[in-house]
């Protein structure tokens, strides 16, 4: 009995799935020139696109309003009620606004709807009956009418509230699209994520230099190089030549070499045991390129280097993870 139980269950949680589905299907194949008129609306916003709903159509203009704002389209929500008494004003005639009403008659929108038209907002509602109040005074009416809900009950916005979130997602990546968004514009909108790290930090801002870059002169013994390494901490040293352009670089790596090839140290010097062919990235490179660099050259370093070819700081991997680009 109680496997029985178990597959009601799943084949239950299967209809749900079935059904938003397919609500978003027959959505897609509802769009015509209404959304493309929608469309160029929002793309003549000189000010904010401001979105409402109430109960669940407002949890989902919430995310639609984040979506937007993280895509190009300054955006956000307002709570239709507080939006009564006395945030209407954040709203002017320089918005758009969207609202959201499976029914196209809740009472918080709805109550707005004269105050907007003496703004001359321009509005744009998103509703499951087309024959609605909102729907009707509406400048734009986007149908986001499904067959039935996904709740066996009939009474839980489920398949509703997944159409009218799907629709918010298709308005946001089309003025994506329509606005040449990029990738660095949207990492500036996320500078905090995993991908404003890559595309935000640069080898300049977590590179060690000046005193924190390790570096001796060529003719340097061995010894001292050490030193230099063991002080800065960084499991190398540059070797510079009289004009502190680059010539070498000595890592922990080839210390061992050395010794598998020398016992005495003492009279070596670093031009001897350097590698005279360093990989080196430029402080205005994005941080995430040394990494490739790193993992291309199986390296743990590398050498910073401006236009003439003069060695200005050093990074490695130990900096490329604090800084969260690995």
């Amino acid at each position: 009995m109680e496997q029985a139980h178990i597959q009601n269950r799943l084949e239950l949680a299967r209809d749900v799935l079935r059904i938003e589905a397919d609500a978003i299907l027959k959505l897609a194949d509802r769009l015509n020139g209404e959304f493309m008129a929608a469309i160029d609306i929002l793309l003549a916003c000189s000010g904010r696109v401001v979105i409402t709903g109430i109960g669940k159509s407002g949890h989902i203009a919430g995310k639609i309003a984040a979506t937007m704002a993280s895509t190009g389209t300054p955006a956000f929500f307002v709570h239709p009620a507080e939006a009564a008494h006395g945030d209407l004003g954040m709203i002017t005639d320089k918005d758009v606004l969207i609202a959201l009403s499976n029914s196209g008659e809740s009472d918080e929108v709805i109550a707005l709807l004269p105050a907007l038209k003496r703004k001359g907002v321009a509005l744009i509602a998103i509703t499951g009956r087309p024959g609605s109040t909102l729907a009707r005074e509406a400048d734009i009416h986007l149908d986001a009418t499904v067959e039935k809900e996904a709740c066996p009950l009939g009474l839980a916005p489920t398949a509703s509230t997944t159409a009218a979130l799907a629709l918010g997602d298709a308005l946001a990546v089309t003025l994506l699209d329509a606005r040449n968004f990029r990738q660095e514009d949207f990492a500036l909108s996320h500078p905090g994520g995993s991908l404003g790290r890559r595309l935000l930090v640069h080898v300049a801002d977590i590179m060690h230099a000046g005193d924190d870059f390790p570096a001796v002169k060529a003719g340097t013994p061995l010894k001292h190089a050490l030193l230099e390494m063991s002080r800065k901490g960084l499991g190398m040293t540059a070797v510079l030549d009289e004009t502190q352009r680059l010539a070498g670089i000595y890592t922990d790596g080839d210390l061992r070499r050395t010794l598998d090839k020398s016992e005495n140290l003492a009279g070596l010097v670093i031009d001897e045991v350097m590698n005279r062919s360093p990989r080196t990235i430029a402080a205005t490179r994005l941080a995430a390129e040394a990494v490739k660099l790193m993992e291309t050259y199986k390296i743990n370093g590398l050498i910073v280097t401006d236009e003439a070819g003069h060695a200005i700081g050093a990074l490695n991997l130990h900096d490329l993870m604090r800084a969260g680009i690995v």
